[in-house]
């Protein structure tokens, strides 16, 4: 078993900041006060020698919705456990026995936490009660004070959207408190609710899935061409079989996995060559290819022309797609 970093007693609320400091990690509220407001975003990236304790920073009687961009966590109440890996998202409710988490050692952890106070719950969702996540609408009835977790689930590129957004508001300062608060009740109606049997038919709840494990796969290439990760370590990320998930994203995109690996390599590669300030050996070795040769034999059939001669290329040869897998 890894070590853990923990402390020897649970400090309080107000010492978060001061939690997340000892193990090293760049943490920054973005908005609000759990206790005054009901609502606070947190911003949090690091990357730890050893697995984090993460529950310490859990607060007592909250309801905290994970926003997972990068690295890999778990989150559990009793035998229940719920794995979070990079573009997931998820809540869990910290209730009267204390949930246990944990943040695994040498990953790059970013992500955004948004704490949610019952109070605040329940002046916005009270109404709309029994169409809640079971999990949810045990907070906003009071029936119980039992700790939960939720299954995690794929960010999709409005989700994406909308947490980019969230540390750079889009607003003036003045305004940033209205919008914060608006964004936690949009984001509330993003994951809080439960659509019943009837309205969402099988067949398209599938399609939903299969979308949002596409993005999941496009947002982890992206990360970095150079080292992509195999297509195992994809699969683990997006809690699916390497099999099926290669045969969705085919079905999904019209592009294997590695064909559209190789596009990303070769749109940064053209990006890089109409700077002017790199020659086709450094392009090459910068989006990952250590040979010379496959990577000009893969970039004239990407651009229809070789890689000296794409910054003199007309508009035409520069759209060309085309040519075998490949990366």
């Amino acid at each position: 078993m890894p070590a853990v970093i923990r402390s020897k007693t649970r400090p309080p609320v107000a010492n978060e900041a001061a939690t997340w400091r000892a193990v090293g990690a760049s943490w920054r509220q973005l908005f609000g006060d759990f206790r005054r407001l009901g609502v606070s975003f947190e911003w949090h990236d690091f990357t730890p020698p050893a697995a984090v304790d993460w529950a310490r920073s859990f607060h007592p009687e909250s309801v905290e919705l994970c926003l997972n961009l990068t690295g890999g966590a778990e989150v559990s109440a009793g035998s229940e456990t719920v794995r979070y890996g990079t573009g997931m998202a998820g809540f869990y409710r910290q209730g009267t026995v204390p949930l246990s988490a944990t943040r695994f050692a040498g990953e790059a952890h970013q992500f955004i936490t948004v704490e949610l106070a019952p109070g605040f719950m329940v002046r916005h969702l009270e109404e709309a009660a029994a169409d809640l996540h079971p999990l949810i609408r045990r907070v906003v009835e009071a029936s119980d004070r039992e700790s939960g977790v939720a299954p995690s689930v794929p960010l999709n590129s409005r989700q994406r959207e909308l947490i980019a957004s969230l540390r750079q508001p889009p607003v003036l300062a003045s305004a940033q408190g209205l919008w914060y608060q608006a964004k936690a009740i949009e984001l509330m109606g993003e994951f809080f609710f439960q659509a019943a049997s009837n309205e969402e038919l099988f067949c398209h709840r599938q399609q939903r899935v299969a979308r949002d494990r596409v993005e999941a796969v496009q947002a982890i290439l992206k990360r970095d061409v150079v080292n992509a990760p195999s297509l195992d370590q994809i699969a683990r990320e997006v809690a699916c079989s390497p099999f099926y998930l290669s045969r969705t994203f085919s079905k999904e995109t019209g592009q294997t996995i590695p064909q559209y690996l190789r596009q990303l390599r070769m749109d940064q590669a053209a990006e890089l060559l109409r700077t002017g300030r790199y020659n086709v050996t450094e392009v090459a070795l910068e989006v990952g290819y250590n040979s010379l040769s496959h990577f000009s034999q893969a970039f004239h059939q990407t651009f229809g022309c070789c890689p000296g001669l794409y910054p003199m290329a007309t508009p035409t040869q520069r759209k060309v797609r085309g040519g075998p897998a490949g990366s």
